[in-house]
């Protein structure tokens, strides 16, 4: 693993069982993804995109092949370990948002810190930077439906670097979205990485999405089509 590589993947390989068939979901897939990149991922329906994000994320684990993140193996974690990982290196952005309905901007924001060790003070002072920097600062007391869905995307933004992760993931983010809000949130990962050093790791269909990132990688059938 070069010391300017955050991700390195190994002949990394996912079988799924569907009834009696097994579906190949990755095959034999190699590849390296630099600190502070916006790598996109893209590919037709059934490529292996979601999958091979949610490898690297540590949300699934693959079938054969190495998956090293800031050169820990990741199959050598346990459950716990491996959530314990999840929850201090990787912050996810999903295309449904994910937000929670009865709780305001800055409480959904919030959530990842009640899992560490941060007093209520510290707390409130990252949410309140989080929410700044996604120009969401004068609704941090909104209920997600006082909210657009921009908006909205915009605080599960905030929530995903709020406790300050390596990774950045993002599936789909600008898929429920009109354009001008889609290019709202676009920029705001595209300085996630630009200025604040993350890797972000985007999966997306959208060619006009994928021109915020530093490099497109295209999958087809588990394996890379460069």
């Amino acid at each position: 693993m070069s010391a300017a590589s955050v991700v390195v993947t190994r002949n990394l390989t996912k079988i799924f069982r569907q009834g009696e068939i097994n579906v190949t979901a990755l095959h034999n897939l190699s590849l390296e993804i630099r600190t502070g990149e916006f790598l996109v991922l893209m590919g037709p329906s059934g490529s292996g995109k979601s999958t091979l994000l949610h490898i690297i994320a540590g949300i699934d684990r693959p079938t054969s092949g190495e998956v090293r993140v800031q050169d820990i193996d990741l199959a050598r974690l346990n459950e716990s370990a491996l959530a314990d990982w999840r929850n201090q290196n990787v912050g996810f952005v999903f295309q449904t948002f994910n937000l929670i309905p009865v709780l305001t901007a800055f409480e959904n924001v919030e959530l990842p810190l009640l899992l560490t060790q941060l007093g209520a003070r510290e707390r409130r002072k990252q949410v309140e930077t989080a929410l700044d920097l996604v120009g969401l600062g004068d609704r941090m007391k909104h209920l997600p439906r006082q909210l657009s869905g921009g908006q909205e995307q915009r605080v599960a933004i905030a929530r995903s670097f709020v406790t300050d992760p390596k990774l950045v993931v993002a599936d789909e983010p600008t898929g429920n979205l009109d354009s001008q809000s889609a290019n709202d949130v676009l920029g705001i990962l595209q300085s996630l990485s630009r200025v604040a050093g993350k890797t972000v790791i985007m999966v997306t269909h959208d060619p006009k999405a994928a021109a915020f990132g530093s490099r497109t990688v295209h999958l087809e059938k588990g394996e890379l089509a460069e």
